[in-house]
Formats: structure tokens, sequence, C-alpha cells
């Protein structure tokens, strides 16, 4: 039996308590997920007989879990094999719309797939995709130049061995096809940390994953585009995992939502232009509790602000 499958009850929506608590006083509307996974937010929504759930999500192999769900709650749930970016296009009217929600985690499934290559256990050809990409991870890593490499690796992994990693790969592939575990032994000869509680290529992956999957074009898109199809009083709600990601929700939320923009790059916003309320301005994080059962979800951070313009 395939371990998604053995696993599949384990997996844990994040801060999903601290969801519910915060969009509950909407419900009775509309509620888009935009990364479906295994589905942990869009049951619990569902789960109020009023409410409506439209779901996206980007790789293929949620179709199974979107049609049971659709299976489940006939004519209150809708899904689209979509990226978020392209939210604007899918042409979705909705006068009782709520709440556009962002889980920018990967779920256990996709993690357990060794196929996509997204755990370092994973072994064979470099891939990473999550779904309707123009670029595998081995296309990158076979053929990108040292230079870019290293690019890839310090901004999107704030990897400060960016560049050693980057001429090793070079030297190696020059020599043979890199694999997964190739990959993940270069790393570790360069990273010989043996006292941390992450994996030396935690970095690497996530600079890699980033790239190839277009992550910070797609949040920043996909955050634009659920702005202009919210009514005024509908919520938008993120929750991130590393810092690149967090960095850009706040600057979204904190900057559309002060007088003084957090930028000097950009006029100052009058209070008729002002986007958002912010609730609270500070990140909302998992207790020591949910770490514990969910380790995973220790790096977690939601925000969220109200459209009022």
């Amino acid at each position: 039996m395939n371990a998604t499958i053995k696993l599949e009850n384990k997996h844990f929506p994040v801060l999903l308590s601290d969801l519910t608590r915060i969009i509950s006083p909407l419900y009775g509307g509309t509620f888009i997920d935009c990364t479906l996974g295994q589905g942990g937010y869009s049951k619990e929504i569902l789960k109020t007989k009023s409410n409506k759930v439209i779901a996206l999500d980007r790789d293929p192999d949620v179709l199974q879990i979107a049609k049971k769900i659709e299976k489940q709650n006939k004519n209150r749930f809708n899904f689209f094999n979509s990226k978020f970016s392209e939210i604007g296009k899918l042409h979705i009217k909705d006068n009782n719309l709520k709440a556009v929600i962002f889980d920018l985690g990967y779920s256990l499934n996709q993690i357990l797939d060794f196929k996509k290559g997204l755990s370092f256990q994973s072994t064979g050809k470099l891939d990473m995709r999550l779904g309707l990409n123009q670029f595998s991870c081995d296309d990158v890593i076979s053929n990108i130049s040292e230079k870019s490499l290293n690019k890839i690796f310090k901004i999107f992994g704030e990897e400060k061995n960016s560049k050693l990693i980057a001429r090793r790969i070079v030297q190696n592939r020059n020599k043979n096809k890199l694999k997964t575990e190739d990959l993940v032994n270069i790393v570790a000869e360069i990273k010989k940390y043996k006292f941390s509680k992450t994996n030396p290529s935690t970095k690497i992956f996530q600079a890699l994953r980033i790239y190839i999957n277009k992550e910070i074009s797609e949040l920043i898109n996909g955050l634009i585009y659920s702005f202009k199809i919210l009514p005024i009083g509908g919520m938008i709600v993120v929750v991130t995992f590393h810092s690149i990601e967090d960095k850009i929700v706040k600057f979204f939320f904190k900057n559309y939502s002060e007088k003084s923009n957090s930028s000097r790059y950009l006029p100052n916003l009058s209070k008729e232009n002002q986007l958002f309320k912010l609730i609270k301005k500070k990140p909302i994080v998992p207790s020591s509790r949910e770490i514990k059962i969910n380790p995973s979800s220790r790096s977690a951070k939601l925000r969220y602000g109200i459209k009022i313009s």
C-alpha cells in the first residue's frame, strides 16, 4: 500500500481552530479555499450547512479528494484544478463571497509522494513540480548556470553556503546526471552539521521548490486578484511557512492598511484609500500543544485583513 494512503488520516490542518474562530462571524456565505490539499479547511467550513466552498489546487492528484468532498456536499462545493494566481480568470461571481483563504504549506500526501521529490527521502529523478509547471527541478539542476543557481539558493533559500553548493552541483553534473539523493549528499558534505533539528538540505530544497513552482509571483498575484474579487467586508486569510512568504503577506496587509506607508518608495495613502482593516497586526502562531501534535506547524504564521475599500 502506498505510504501516502496509509498516513492520510495523520494530516493535521495547521491553525485550524484559529482560522475557524476568525472566519466564523462570516458564516452563511461562500469561501474560496485556494489550496485544497487534503481538504482540511474546506471540510471544516462545510460542516456549517449554510456555507459554500470554491476550492482551487494546482496539483492534479488532489482531484480524487475534491470529488469525494463534492459528493458529500451536493451543490455546496466546486473545485478548479488551477493555480491561485489565475483566480481572476475563473470568473467567480458570487455576491455572497466572504473570504479567500491561502494555506501555503505542502500537504502530507505531497510530501510522502516520493515521485514529486519534495522530500529529502525521495530518490531518483529530481522533480518538485506541484502541477501546471513549465519546468522541473531536473531541468534547473542540469542546465542552469552556476551563477543563477547561487542566486536561487541565496535569495529563495537564504543559504549561506549558496556559492559553494552551486559550484559543487555544476562540478558533479558534468560527470553524471544528478538525482535527488545526489543533491542531498552534495549539500550534506558541505554542511556537516552534526547537531541540528533540520535537515542540511532544507534551505536548498525550499529555494528550488519556490523557483520551480514560481511561488513568489504566484503569491503576489493571488493576493492581488483575491482583493479584486472580494466585496467590501470580505476577508483575506493567509498561512505562511517561511520568512519570504511572510514578509510579502505582512507588507501587503501593512502597506495597504496604514495612512503612512511601510515603504518609502510608494506614495502615502489617504484615509479614503486604505484598503484593509487589520484586527491583529502581529501574526497568529501555533500553540505549543499544536506544535507537539504536529511538529511541521512550528514555522506557520497566520495573517488576515478585512477589505474596507
